[in-house]
């Protein structure tokens, strides 16, 4: 017999075949995503100047309430504007493209899965980008302007184009200095602190947000499939509630500025999140040990840990 016709060769090249298959699988899904990944940054890059505006939407609004006619943001280097809208296109764009690389990730995952285990893994893809939608939007619509009114309530916001107008608005002579410019208001006492903000770093406390209320409100599709995979019981996810409790309010205190108000939102929202965790862990347990005993594998009073 040859080295060629040795049955341990003809095993290991069997073997290895499958391998190198599921490896060009996973690069034409890779490839696909990247791709799907670059098409949707352009075409978030052609509205992200409507995306910048509507993120500073919290800022223009508490900018207005306290008294500023014409809210205005700066940028200080010639490439950081260009760069800041390329973020946006960035994390938009990826956005954009979740459902299609969702979808390449399923279509990679799921011929090694089993049809039940099809059926439980099925709907989180659903759930996981809707749930971070609902956490995004609660995030900038309730806690981001909470954030800006306790950071910008500290200062006179007032700009310096309200400053010059105020001497003008409410006179009967609205004619300017003769010089043709116009005179900077004087005070007797004190130095005027005034509100520049940068487009890049209110921008930063915008995504900051919508990234950590969009993570946090995964939290009862995590637990329910480790529930589903039988990793965690409602059981033992009550019997930590006291920790759970504490790591809230650690997250709370770390992901919100110095606001007592806006911590206590988030706290109150995960920490409901994570009762609804438990709820939703104990129908899977109840779900899965009425599949047991209807097909025979637990008894009708036996009620074993699953």
């Amino acid at each position: 017999m040859s080295a060629t016709d040795d049955p341990k060769d003809d095993e290991m090249q069997g073997s290895a075949a499958p391998l190198i298959e599921h490896l060009t699988e996973l690069r034409t899904c890779l490839i696909r995503a990247v791709m799907a990944f670059v098409v949707g940054i352009v075409l978030a890059f052609m509205v992200a100047e409507p995306i910048l505006q509507f993120l500073m939407g919290p800022i223009e609004a508490t900018l207005r309430a306290l008294g500023d006619p014409s809210p205005t943001l700066q940028y200080t280097s010639p490439q950081e504007y260009l760069f800041t809208l390329f973020r946006i296109s960035m994390v938009f764009g990826f956005m954009l493209a979740f459902p299609f690389i969702g979808y390449q990730l399923w279509r990679f995952v799921a011929p090694g899965l089993y049809k039940a285990e099809k059926n439980a893994f099925a709907p989180f893809m659903f759930a996981s980008p809707l749930m971070f939608l609902l956490g995004a939007s609660f995030a900038h619509f309730v806690v981001t302007p909470l954030a800006m009114q306790f950071f910008l309530g500290f200062a006179d916001v007032s700009s310096i184009f309200a400053n010059l107008m105020g001497q003008f608005v409410g006179t009967t002579d609205s004619t300017l200095p003769a010089d043709g410019g116009l005179a900077v208001p004087t005070t007797d006492t004190g130095v005027r602190i005034t509100f520049f903000g940068k487009v890049n770093e209110s921008l930063d406390i915008t995504l900051k947000f919508i990234m950590a209320f969009g993570l946090c409100f995964q939290l009862p599709v995590l637990l329910t499939l480790m529930g589903k995979a039988g990793l965690v019981s409602a059981e033992g996810l009550a019997h930590v509630r006291k920790y759970a409790v504490v790591g809230i309010l650690v997250l709370a205190a770390l992901v919100t500025p110095p606001d007592v108000i806006t911590q206590g939102i988030l706290f109150v929202v995960v920490y409901g999140l994570y009762e609804i965790s438990i709820q939703l862990v104990r129908r899977v347990e109840k779900s899965r040990k009425a599949k047991l005993r209807a097909e025979g594998l637990l008894d009708e009073d036996e009620d074993g840990d699953l």
